[in-house]
């Protein structure tokens, strides 16, 4: 057995030591001055470029299109819609001076672009012709988070956010759903990661939106990260900016509207369900290099071999990294192993004698010795087979870790206290009776889930008729 990395704290000694020292390890981000935010080293933004890349071309496969819009919001323009402002004001931050002139206006730092969006909408909105306006942008954010944690909260966010608008509710309903499908999708093909899906409460829904919709996984460690949300807003917002259009019949109506958005704590996901005490483990799907080839010296016949490889691996699309350094083999094994790779190559010269290779899977830490022959058709195999045990792997115990048959307040009591995970239980529907569970246990509602929502009990908090089922947790 191979010493794990003695840098990295054992994942199940203490989950949060472990998180931060294999973002150290994997050399994914680094501490900025400016507090709170961090900076994304090379390798972890080019895991934040294939999610942008994948997620952009299924956006605009859907029919919508990128735009750009000031990072600056008018305290007035905010100020708008009331709900939405008093959800944000505590994590605003403000600019107050240009130069060395005190402003006539505070400029809010766009934690969300709801506002402009809108006042942008009453110019070009006119007519049902108009509509559907499909818009996303790719930019970031700021919110003045207390607490911060790489990739999981800081104060300046890298996300997308989609703006739409509709003549009607029914499209605009379908499309709040359509794109939150377009999450779970990316979520288990690509990141290897299962979700709950379901409808938020009218406590934890966005501010301003009528409905919120989102994506639950579960972390290693049983706790809730939520990994994107999609937000139908009715007619709130455009009736409150003044946005209307002709609508067939020729009469003024207001339009429909959604938004939906996920962040860079997509990253974070990744980390906290598949990796290990030996470092980064990455999906095929996402990860920026596939391959790692380790020519175990450096000498012409080693190197012709590699050649050979690396050409074949660029004609199939297949991305590699060779590493040709003096280091030792040993050495660039680890740094193989850490950085995640999901598959590693190595070239030596006794295994050439019996025209031989080993390659090796970073999900199981298996060795393969095999013909050097039959290494790509290998790779294409491995690539696949990877892919499917990392979700099948996070799926098995995530369900260990759902307990879907809660029905008392002393049941979900105890797993508050000692089992990891999500409960499911049957809730009234009253937020006072959500309020007392996140007082009592320290557990949120994450979601009303989809297929599972009937009741088939009492609230488990008051006893009154249960309206649904909802699954409580803790949260990141």
């Amino acid at each position: 057995m191979e010493k794990k990395n003695t840098e990295i704290t054992p994942r199940d000694v203490d989950f949060a030591k472990w998180y931060n020292d294999v973002i150290a390890a994997a050399d994914l981000v680094d501490y900025s001055s400016v507090k709170g935010s961090m900076i994304i080293r090379p390798y972890g933004y080019a895991i934040w470029e294939n999610m942008v890349n994948i997620l952009d071309k299924k956006f605009k496969i859907t029919g919508h299109v990128n735009v750009q819009m000031p990072m600056f919001i008018p305290e007035s323009l905010l100020n708008i819609e009331k709900d939405h402002v008093e959800g944000f004001a505590p994590e605003v931050a403000w600019v107050t001076q240009g130069g060395e002139n005190k402003l006539e206006e505070r400029l809010c730092v766009r934690p969300t672009s709801e506002t402009l969006f809108c006042d942008h909408f009453k110019k070009i909105i006119k007519s049902y012709r108009d509509l559907p306006l499909l818009y996303n942008q790719w930019c970031t954010i700021v919110r003045w988070e207390k607490t911060t944690k790489p990739f999981l909260r800081s104060r300046e966010i890298l996300w997308q956010e989609g703006h739409t608008m509709h003549a009607t509710e029914q499209e605009a309903k379908e499309e709040t759903l359509r794109m939150l499908k377009v999450y779970e999708d990316f979520q288990k093909n690509y990141l290897a990661i299962p979700v709950i899906t379901g409808k938020k409460t009218d406590k934890e829904k966005f501010a301003g939106a009528e409905e919120t919709y989102t994506i639950e996984a579960m972390m290693y460690d049983g706790v809730a990260l939520q990994n994107g949300t999609s937000h139908y807003f009715g007619q709130g917002f455009a009736k409150a900016f003044g946005i209307e259009f002709l609508n067939k019949e020729n009469k003024l109506e207001n339009p429909y509207q959604t938004s939906w958005g996920t962040t860079t704590r997509m990253i974070g996901g990744l980390i906290m369900v598949h990796s290990d005490d030996y470092g980064l483990v990455l999906p095929p799907n996402i990860a920026p290099i596939k391959v790692s080839i380790i020519p175990i010296s450096i000498d012409d016949e080693i190197l012709s071999v590699v050649k050979s490889y690396t050409d074949a691996l660029e004609e199939k699309g297949i991305t590699y990294i060779v590493d040709k350094t003096d280091k030792s083999p040993g050495y660039k094994f680890a740094e193989s192993e850490v950085k995640g790779y999901p598959i590693r190559l190595e070239i030596g010269k006794r295994d050439l004698l019996e025209n031989k290779v080993t390659l090796v899977r970073r999900d199981t830490r298996e060795k393969i010795v095999l013909d050097k022959s039959d290494v790509l058709k290998k790779i294409d195999e491995l690539l696949i087979e990877i892919q499917h045990n990392l979700y099948n792997t996070a799926l098995e115990r995530r369900n260990s870790m759902l307990y879907n048959n809660v029905q008392s307040y002393e049941e979900l009591t105890d797993i508050a206290k000692n089992k990891p995970g999500f409960a499911l239980v049957n809730w009234c529907g009253n937020r006072e009776c959500e309020d007392k569970i996140k007082d009592d246990l320290g557990l949120k509602s994450r979601c009303i889930p989809f297929g599972l929502e009937i009741p088939d009990g009492k609230c488990v908090v008051c006893g009154k008729d249960a309206t649904t089922k909802i699954y409580f947790g803790k949260q990141y």
